[in-house]
């Protein structure tokens, strides 16, 4: 067997929290690639990767290197969907070429999760998958409609809990802005709902931004910065999980929040309240509907 090196499909995308850890693109794309505000795999056409393949670049790692990995990440946007045998295959050959291999993750959306059951799910966190990243974008219904989602909160909130019930750590997002301003505040208020369900070890908030979406961002009437911070306000005031650590750090956020529910809730709530009136300061910021924008590709 011809060893070789990771060559990755660009563009390649992982969570913040997996910037020092290897990365092996065991599918390409995103299984689902129908949601309509994103633009990350549009360009890609999904298809999983043979193992053999996988295991040639887990090999082909230089044995200098092994020692320092400690963290894994399995991409692209949907690794979880890959068969269960092969996944399986895959882990174990990461946890005997890597001795200090201490967590893979992964992104999992529902429709991934639906096809792995509690066992399997309990199987795989004993083979070192120990976090899924999971696209939760809304816990509005109507706003998971329009964004062509694919599956309730409800549903989604049931596949959450099965990989948490199997001893798995979740990591959520939700996207402020994502309701447009008619559901703005349903949109929080039934993310907050979910989170509170679902009780996910760490939950994230991005801002909605322009990245191959623009028939999505044309069809809702975008909110501004003070109906975004008013958004947030009422999601985190609505929140009370047993245990969560809340990052609202993303590069499209232009409030940048951090704290753990829920000792940190009012707290995270008077920031809100500070930010809007620091703001007020400057003329027309409030009013102004956030303008970034990725053209990576």
């Amino acid at each position: 067997m011809i060893s070789r090196m990771p060559r990755y499909v660009e563009p390649l995308f992982r969570p913040p929290s997996e910037a020092r850890s290897l990365i092996f693109q065991i599918t390409i794309g995103c299984s689902q690639n129908s949601c309509t505000f994103c633009g990350m795999y549009k360009g890609k056409k999904f298809r999983v990767r043979p193992v053999s393949e996988i295991i040639e670049e887990i090999a082909g790692i230089p044995e200098i290197y092994r020692l320092a990995v400690n963290r894994v990440f399995l991409a692209d946007g949907d690794a979880l969907v890959y068969p269960f045998d092969g996944l399986v295959t895959i882990l174990e050959a990461l946890s005997d070429r890597f001795p200090r291999l201490a967590r893979v993750g992964a992104y999992a959306s529902p429709a991934s999760l639906a096809t792995k059951d509690p066992q399997q799910l309990a199987l795989l966190r004993g083979k070192r998958l120990r976090i899924l990243y999971f696209g939760l974008e809304s816990g509005d219904d109507e706003t998971l409609l329009s964004i062509k989602k694919g599956f309730s909160a409800e549903e989604m909130a049931q596949q959450a809990q099965k990989a948490r019930n199997a001893g798995m750590k979740i990591s959520v997002t939700a996207i402020l802005g994502l309701a447009g301003r008619e559901r703005s505040l349903a949109h929080a208020a039934g993310t907050a709902a979910w989170i509170n369900q679902v009780n996910p070890e760490y939950f994230s908030l991005l801002t909605l931004f322009h990245r191959h979406n623009e028939d999505f961002v044309r069809s809702i009437e975008q909110c501004t910065r003070r109906e975004l911070m008013l958004e947030a306000r009422e999601m985190l005031s609505k929140m009370n999980p047993g245990f969560t650590i809340l990052r609202s750090n993303h590069v499209s956020n232009f409030l940048n929040l951090e704290g753990s529910y829920p000792k940190d809730r009012d707290r995270l709530v008077r920031d809100v309240d500070a930010a809007i009136e620091r703001a007020a300061a400057w003329p027309g910021f409030l009013d102004s509907v956030p303008e970034y924008t990725e053209e990576y590709y």
